[in-house]
């Protein structure tokens, strides 16, 4: 039986907070490029159980699973997958997924890697004989395996107590029959709409009447419902060994992509272990490569060395050192970090607490760092959404296509885009993120989590390709340093540095520049300036964040969603 989406159910004051949060997003405009100095929102608060996701409808989907027995890696799942229907250009089947599970009944931390791997026929040889030197960002040269629906799997076997059916639901309805497109999300779609309008499939399945849905309008994806049914019906293998499988290979060989039979069969997950650092009491968890989480406990080690608080929230003097300490944190990414199944990734060392002391005097506190490098520790566009239940099992989720719509290509009458991950790869033979068949791409997309004195206190994360681990470190400052709560953490204006070297191979050639939220003051920006840092204008780019604060002692939930997206945490 497919379960239908429905408000029936849902505690009176779920609803009154999911709609008062709606509310405020037309005045909050599209995809912010500033994060408020006075308070939009407040924190959202419960007892028995909480979803934060970027959009209203799929944190009202979790909610439902969760009020109907469901626990929280249960209402994960279905949040995961109305987003994929809602949010079409951030996520979906052909795309990614990584988790961070806290179970409370064994009382531990368990990491899920479900991303895709690099088809068989993906050789060094092929790129090169087409005279590339970067692999393609979009068409069918950028495809990895996508890993989401495996993810999904592996997370309902472990975890889970609900059917597919019962998961799948209320996305299947939605795709079926239609939802109102929200309005940040419309914004997107419509900046996408030349690039989709170039790939016929992808123009039939995502620009009825050759336009973008507009705000507010209704938009169907039967294509997608079937996909969605498929999984219900045959579980993860109709996805990598029955019709699913087969449609994309079949348009792989039309497109001129390099997917066999093979590359699908063969895909699996991996359940890894977390790794942390300790900042200031809280132990900082995030999974290890082939993503960058690593690159947020980096840059606290080395931030952990100076009094923040003393600084100020938003200061210059605070904000250069986060943004040199990111320019570190980073080279050490563009060299170190990819598959360990296929590199020897030194993550003891570049996480530990001597190398960030080693690495310490290339901060100076007065002027920007222009030449930043790796280190040598030998020595010594996606959705996040977070769910807690009742029992305080929680789930800290990120599931991406990696850029809007990913590679454009949609394959034949399936309903979902797949993702571009392998453009994320080198080209250059001696990089440790070169591109290999069966190897998995360096990824941006990170889940976060905090425990405090063995219990959980913080699931977390930031949304936006390199601006997340930079992102992960902001939102931990506010709330560790600078004493904010869960929802002024994630208000709070943001910078980006941009111009750090890339795992792809692509050098940095000098400091790179800073972009500031339009709420910074203008006296911290001359500051920064008279220090060195080029700085920089973003319209956008800034992240998306969703988080929900365990308090155990008050048996409370706290939740907070980002105003630069279309979400919304609720809770009851």
């Amino acid at each position: 039986m497919i379960v239908r989406p429905t408000l029936i159910g849902i505690a009176p004051l779920a609803v009154l907070l999911v709609l008062a949060l709606v509310s405020l997003t037309p005045l909050l405009g599209h995809d912010r490029p500033s994060g408020p100095l006075q308070k939009t929102r407040s924190a959202v608060l419960g007892r028995h159980g909480m979803a934060a996701t970027s959009q209203p409808l799929a944190t009202s989907a979790a909610l439902r699973v969760l009020q109907q027995g469901g626990n929280a890696i249960d209402a994960a799942i279905a949040a995961n997958a109305v987003l994929g229907v809602v949010e079409p250009m951030s996520c979906g089947l052909g795309g990614d997924l990584f988790a961070i599970v806290w179970d409370a009944k064994s009382r531990k931390l368990y990491g899920l890697n479900a991303s895709g791997r690099a088809p068989y026929a993906a050789t060094l040889e092929k790129y090169q004989s087409l005279g590339l030197k970067q692999i393609p960002t979009h068409g069918p040269l950028s495809w990895s395996v996508p890993g989401c629906v495996d993810g999904w799997d592996q997370l309902r076997q472990r975890f889970g107590t609900k059917s597919w059916a019962e998961l799948l639901g209320p996305a299947i309805a939605y795709a079926e029959e239609g939802f109102p497109v929200s309005e940040i999300i419309a914004a997107d779609w419509h900046d996408a709409a030349r690039a989709l309008s170039a790939v016929p499939t992808a123009a039939a399945c995502f620009l009825p009447r050759g336009k973008a849905p507009a705000t507010a309008t209704l938009f169907r994806n039967e294509d997608l419902a079937r996909s969605l049914r498929a999984v219900v019906d045959g579980g993860r293998d109709a996805f990598y060994r029955g019709a699913i499988a087969e449609g994309i290979i079949a348009y792989s060989g039309e497109a001129g992509g390099l997917f066999s039979r093979k590359d699908f069969e063969d895909h699996t997950s991996t359940w890894v272990e977390p790794v942390s650092t300790n900042y200031r009491g809280y132990d900082v968890w995030e999974l290890p490569p082939n993503g960058q989480g690593i690159a947020v406990l980096e840059m606290l080690n080395l931030l952990e060395s100076f009094d923040l608080k003393s600084l100020g929230a938003q200061s210059a003097e605070a904000l250069h050192l986060m943004i040199e300490a990111k320019k570190l944190a980073y080279e050490d990414r563009a060299k170190f970090y990819a598959d360990p199944e296929f590199a020897k990734v030194p993550v003891a060392g570049l996480i530990s607490k001597e190398y960030a002391r080693r690495r310490l005097p290339l901060i100076a506190r007065d002027r920007a760092n222009e030449q930043p490098a790796p280190g040598d520790p030998l020595q010594a566009d996606t959705i996040y959404l977070t769910v807690v239940d009742k029992d305080f099992n929680a789930v800290s989720l990120i599931q991406s296509n990696f850029s809007g719509f990913g590679s454009y290509h949609v394959p034949g009458r399936l309903g979902f885009p797949l993702q571009n991950r392998g453009c994320l790869f080198a080209l250059d033979p001696a990089h440790a993120n070169r591109l290999e068949p069966h190897k998995r791409p360096f990824h941006t997309i990170i889940p976060g989590f905090v425990t405090k004195d063995g219990k959980p206190w913080l699931s977390f994360g930031v949304m936006g390709g390199d601006m997340q681990a930079q992102g992960h470190a902001q939102v931990l400052c506010n709330m560790i340093d600078f004493g904010m709560d869960v929802q002024e953490a994630g208000d709070a204006p943001r910078f980006r540095h941009v111009g750090s070297s890339e795992p792809t191979g692509v050098r940095a050639k000098d400091g790179g520049s800073v972009a500031l939220e339009s709420e910074i003051r203008p006296d911290v920006r001359r500051e920064l300036a008279a220090k060195g840092h080029r700085l920089t204008e973003l319209r956008s780019g800034f992240g998306g964040y969703q988080a929900i604060r365990i308090d155990i002692e008050n048996h409370v939930l706290i939740g907070g969603s980002d105003p630069r997206k279309d979400g919304a945490a609720m809770g009851y």
